[in-house]
């Protein structure tokens, strides 16, 4: 028999979410995460995925996954300090530093595993970390797990970053200070100040860290945001997934050989979790090389999140200060948010409603992610239902 005090604490919570609108319903897709799918047998616009560039379906991907299952396997069998570095891992991350214009690469499972993994290898109780009050959570949680004094300052606000520096490293109290931000914000669309920080950071010595999930293949001609400012030599760590532009599975930590060498022999999850599958490194490869001889998907997918932006902005919604192809429509109350997500699902657009803990309470919004991969008159059927229903709702 199970505990009653836990059963008491699962049942008391989970009806608090539901009654505030903060409970999050899964609905698995019955087709592939592409443009459209399906869901409960019904097809539907598909405005929810990351997978910005279309590869998470590219025909080019599938048949390299398939190609290195039939040599590796489907899985890498160990960690990878023991033997479970296959030649692919290698091959994968000497494209990556290219991609990235750094010295060197280390992939990990995931995006999430980066943050967990580089924070922690390098700062610990004697340090401080400045971070922006956006962050990702990945970042938040790697920040605690160093145990370093976690500073934050306002989102993008370049005097309060320059007075926590100058109060920091001017204390005494720390031995190392890193500032940490994400490249692009993923629920605003917002590019971090890069330049600002770099100035700040030359001038109080702090350790740069850039997480540039939602910046790689995205801006600099798909390198990222430091590219995109012509900083890679400036960023100490540059951190990217491979699951969202790069269509597939896994992070990586880009910049110096000295760091990267560090990283492979003192971060947790590269040396206690096995390496990631053949499949997916093979997959990985095959979208850096598409990426880095074609820019055709890139100005696709600016294009479409242009035109989608520009017509919801005409109808009256407020997509806030986005600067990138993700487009929010910021309704505010989490309930009023879910019945209008509810109702563009009823209408045939899979739009998710993002609510607290992800954004902040009363900053409930559809978070709308055009892809490469999506038509013209796909976009044009969005913006028709999102006018309708708008208006029914009374939010326009």
């Amino acid at each position: 028999m199970g505990s009653h005090l836990l059963e008491q604490f699962l049942t008391d919570h989970l009806l608090d979410l539901k009654s505030k609108g903060l409970y999050h319903h899964i609905d698995p897709l019955e087709s592939s995460n592409g443009p459209m799918i399906i869901i409960s047998g019904q097809k539907l616009i598909n405005l929810s995925s990351n997978n910005y560039l279309g590869l998470a379906t590219d025909q080019r991907l599938k048949e390299a996954a398939i190609k290195s299952i039939e040599v590796f396997g489907v899985g890498a069998g160990a960690v990878r300090t023991i033997n479970g570095t296959l030649e692919l891992h290698v091959q994968l991350e000497e494209k990556l530093a290219l991609f990235k214009q750094t010295e060197a690469a280390v992939t990990y499972q995931s995006g999430f595993n980066c943050n967990m993994a580089a924070i922690s290898a390098v700062m610990d109780q004697h340090d401080a970390i400045l971070s922006d009050e956006l962050n990702h959570a990945s970042i938040i949680d790697g920040c605690r797990l160093s145990k370093a004094k976690i500073i934050t300052y306002r989102h993008s606000d370049m005097e309060d970053l320059y007075q926590i520096a100058k109060t920091a490293t001017e204390s005494g109290l720390y031995n190392k200070v890193m500032v940490i931000t994400d490249g692009v914000f993923s629920m605003d669309g917002d590019i971090a100040k890069l330049p600002e920080i770099v100035k700040i950071a030359a001038e109080f010595d702090l350790i740069t860290y850039v997480d540039d999930a939602h910046g790689s293949g995205v801006l600099g001609g798909g390198a990222g945001t430091v590219k995109h400012f012509g900083l890679s030599d400036q960023i100490d760590f540059q951190i990217g997934t491979l699951s969202k532009a790069i269509g597939v599975v896994g992070g990586y930590v880009a910049g110096k050989k000295n760091l990267i060498d560090w990283l492979k022999t003192r971060s947790r999850p590269f040396l206690f979790s096995t390496a990631t599958t053949p499949g997916d490194v093979a997959a990985c490869i095959q979208a850096l090389e598409i990426l880095s001889t074609s820019d055709d998907l890139n100005k696709r997918l600016w294009k479409n999140g242009s035109y989608l932006k520009a017509g919801l902005k005409k109808l009256g919604f407020n997509t806030g200060n986005s600067e990138t192809p993700i487009t929010p429509c910021i309704i505010g109350d989490e309930l009023k948010t879910q019945q209008f997500s509810k109702r563009l699902l009823e209408e045939g657009v899979y739009a998710k409603a993002i609510v607290f803990p992800t954004v902040a309470k009363g900053t409930g919004r559809i978070r709308n992610m055009p892809t490469a991969a999506h038509t013209k008159d796909m976009l044009d059927v969005v913006i028709s239902i999102y006018g309708r229903v708008g208006k029914e709702m009374g939010i326009i």
